[in-house]
């Protein structure tokens, strides 16, 4: 059974989807209103759970989550988004470094695309991926909520703001 959710957050709404017991997707949107006519369906326990852990991940009280998920792609992308959650709160790696952990630096480009196609952001920490030069590069949410993230995590000493 689908299930849909909003929540509020620092960084804005975000959608939360889940299939069964199954975290699937997590989307940011610019604004509420732009979701009208979208309805909250058979909240699950899921999704209350997830809605509980990211407001003490927002609150600084959680830095890991422990919920169920199940991403929605290939083997490869499956397994960049699983090497992903071995990045440590307050910790970011290069896209090389990810390339490496995957077994190839041939990979890079890859990886980049696959981290771009993470369904789950924030739960599965793609916004701790960098540039090696410690660019803010590519992120599904926009660079300010990236820069917001990494800030929070305590990787950034700026504060940004981003709206």
């Amino acid at each position: 059974m689908k299930s849909l959710s909003h929540c509020e957050s620092p960084i804005g709404w975000l959608r939360i989807e889940a299939i069964d017991d199954f975290i699937t997707e997590i989307k940011f949107l610019d604004s509420f209103e732009n979701q009208k006519g979208a309805t909250e369906s058979g909240v699950s326990g899921v999704i209350k759970s997830c809605k509980k852990q990211l407001s003490e991940y927002f609150s600084g009280a959680r830095k890991t989550f422990s919920l169920p998920l199940k991403p929605s792609g290939t083997e490869f992308e499956k397994s960049v988004w699983l090497e992903l959650q071995n990045i440590p709160h307050g910790r970011s790696i290069s896209y090389e470094e990810l390339a490496i952990r995957l077994g190839d630096i041939k990979k890079i480009r890859a990886a980049g695309r696959a981290n771009g196609k993470n369904p789950i952001p924030i739960i599965i920490p793609c916004h701790r991926i960098i540039g090696k030069d410690g660019s803010m590069v590519g992120f599904s949410g926009g660079i300010h909520r990236k820069e917001w993230l990494l800030t929070h995590e305590g990787v950034l000493d700026k504060q940004y703001s981003i709206f």
